[in-house]
C-alpha cells in the first residue's frame, strides 16, 4: 500500500533524510511501501538515478528493504525505530518483560567518592581490580582470560564488533527463535541475518553448519539461559558445534552469556576449544541492576584490539564510577548470597511452571534462565486470551524469524503458587481457540 507520507528533497541525501525522518516519527510504518523510483523522481522533479542513490543508501542503513516486484518497503525494524514491546494493559500481570524481581537485586549505594579532578582515562580505561574480579569470575568456567575489556553491556560490545569486523551485506548467523533486541541490531547494522535453529540444548550443529554454508562470517550464540527458548549447551553440544566451528577459523563466534550468575545451569563454553577468533561476553543486569550498563568480554587478541580501538575513538572507557559499583558488588558476601539466592528462586519458578503446563498436557521449553518457550498455533489468539485472564505475556513474533510460532513467558516474578492458575488459564484459552478454529 503506497504511503500518504510527503517525501521531499532535491538530493539524493535529501530525499534519505526525508525518508528516514518519516520512520523516526512513525509516519512510515513497517512494511509501508516507498513510490517507485520513476513515479517518485517525477513528484520531485528529480532523476531516477538521484531516488536510486537515496532508496540504496537507506538499504545499506537498515531502514528500508527491497522486496523485488514488491517495491522497496520500511524495514520491519528499521534501523531508526527498534522494535518495541506493547505497553501492558492496566491491571495486568506482567510475564512479558523478561526483567529480574527487584526484591532479587541488590540495593545500589552511591559511591561516596568521586573520582577526583576532569581527567582523562583513557591511558588506563579499566580498573586493575575490576579486571583481576572479571578473570576470577570467568577462569573457573574454563573461558581463557588472557584477555579481557569492558563495554556499556552486551549489546554495545556486540555492536562495535561486528561494525568493525563486517560490512554491509555480510552474513551473520543468529539463533532462531532469538533475542529480539539483537536481532534489530544486526538489521541495523545493514547485515544479513542467517537464521539458526534451537532447540533445548541451545543452537543446532547441523543449522549452524548450513549458515556456514550460507556464508556466515560471525555467530551469534547464548550458551545459556537462551533468550527466549531457554536453552543451554550440553557437553555434547557444546563439542558438536566447536566441531563445526574448527572448519571455519576465521569466522568470529561471539558467546552471550548474558544471564550467567542467574541462569541456573552450568556454562559450557565454545572459547575454551582453541577456535580462532572469539568473545565471551558477561553483563550483570539480571542480578545486579538493570541500570548498572556494563559488560565484562574475554576474546582472542585480534577481537581485543579490533573493540578497544574502536571503543576509544567514541566513548574512550566505560565509567570508572561504573566500574567501581561493579567491583563493589562482585566483592559484597551479602550480594553474593542474594545472587545465590536469585539463581535457586528463578529455577524453583521456572520449574514449578514447566511442571504445571506439563501436567496440563502443554509442552513448554526452559531449562535454565527466567523465561519459558510455549509453541502455539495462534499467537495472538493466546495473548489475547490469557489478557482476559489477567496475565500479559509476549508473542513470539518479534523474536522469530523463520521458526514456528510460540508465545513467551518470563517467569522472573511469578511465584510458583501462582504457576498452577497460569498453566489453567493457558490450557483454557487453548480450548477455546481450538473450538474457534478447529482442533
Amino acid at each position: 500500500m503506497a504511503t500518504q507520507y510527503g517525501i521531499r528533497g532535491t538530493t539524493a541525501k535529501g530525499i534519505a533524510a526525508s525518508v528516514e525522518r518519516g520512520v523516526a516519527e512513525g509516519a512510515l510504518g513497517p512494511g509501508v511501501a516507498l513510490p517507485p523510483v520513476r513515479r517518485l523522481a517525477d513528484e520531485l522533479g528529480v532523476s531516477p538515478g538521484t531516488v536510486a542513490t537515496a532508496y540504496k543508501e537507506l538499504r545499506r542503513r537498515g531502514i528500508v528493504v527491497t522486496r523485488g516486484r514488491g517495491g522497496t518497503v520500511v524495514a520491519p525494524a528499521p534501523a531508526v525505530a527498534s522494535r518495541r514491546p506493547p505497553k501492558v494493559p492496566d491491571g495486568l500481570r506482567d510475564l512479558a518483560g523478561g526483567h529480574p524481581d527487584p526484591r532479587l537485586l541488590p540495593a545500589l549505594a552511591p559511591l561516596t567518592q568521586l573520582s577526583p579532578g576532569a581527567r582523562s582515562h583513557r591511558a588506563s580505561p579499566r580498573l586493575e581490580r575490576l579486571e583481576d574480579a572479571v578473570r576470577d569470575w570467568l577462569r573457573p568456567d574454563g573461558v581463557p582470560v588472557e584477555h579481557v575489556t569492558f563495554a556499556h553491556g552486551a549489546l554495545d560490545l556486540i555492536g562495535r564488533l561486528l561494525a568493525v569486523e563486517l560490512r554491509p551485506g555480510d552474513a551473520v548467523a543468529m539463533e532462531d527463535p532469538g533475542y529480539h533486541h539483537l536481532l534489530d541490531l544486526v538489521a541495523a547494522l545493514g547485515l544479513r541475518i542467517v537464521p539458526v535453529a534451537v532447540d533445548d540444548e541451545g543452537v543446532r550443529p547441523e543449522a549452524l553448519r548450513g549458515a556456514l554454508r550460507a556464508g556466515a562470517r560471525a555467530v551469534v550464540c547464548s550458551p545459556r539461559a537462551q533468550n527466549p527458548y531457554g536453552g543451554r549447551f550440553s557437553a555434547a553440544r557444546r563439542d558438536a558445534l566447536v566441531e563445526v566451528l574448527r572448519s571455519e577459523p576465521d569466522v568470529l563466534v561471539v558467546e552471550n552469556d548474558h544471564a550467567s550468575a542467574v541462569a541456573g545451569a552450568p556454562l559450557r563454553t565454545l572459547t575454551s576449544a582453541g577456535l580462532g577468533r572469539w568473545v565471551h561476553v558477561r553483563t550483570v543486569s539480571k542480578f545486579l541492576g538493570t541500570d548498572l550498563r556494563w559488560a565484562a568480554a574475554a576474546c582472542d587478541p585480534v577481537t581485543l584490539a579490533r573493540h578497544d580501538g574502536r571503543l576509544l575513538l567514541t566513548s574512550g572507557w566505560v565509567s570508572h564510577l561504573l566500574q567501581a559499583t561493579v567491583l563493589g558488588l562482585l566483592n559484597d558476601t551479602a550480594t553474593r548470597a542474594l545472587v545465590t539466592r536469585a539463581e535457586d528462586t528463578y529455577a524453583a519458578r521456572r520449574g514449578a511452571l514447566l511442571r504445571e503446563l506439563g501436567e496440563r498436557g502443554i509442552a513448554a521449553h526452559g531449562v535454565s534462565g527466567m523465561n519459558l518457550w510455549v509453541p502455539v498455533r495462534d499467537e495472538s489468539a493466546v495473548v489475547n486470551g490469557l489478557r482476559s485472564y489477567g496475565w500479559w505475556i509476549a508473542a513470539g513474533a518479534r523474536f522469530r524469524l523463520s521458526s514456528e510460532p510460540g508465545v513467551r513467558i518470563s517467569v522472573a516474578e511469578l511465584e510458583p503458587a501462582d504457576a498452577a492458575r497460569l498453566a489453567s488459564d493457558f490450557a483454557s484459552v487453548l480450548g477455546e481457540s481450538e473450538a474457534t478454529y478447529g482442533g
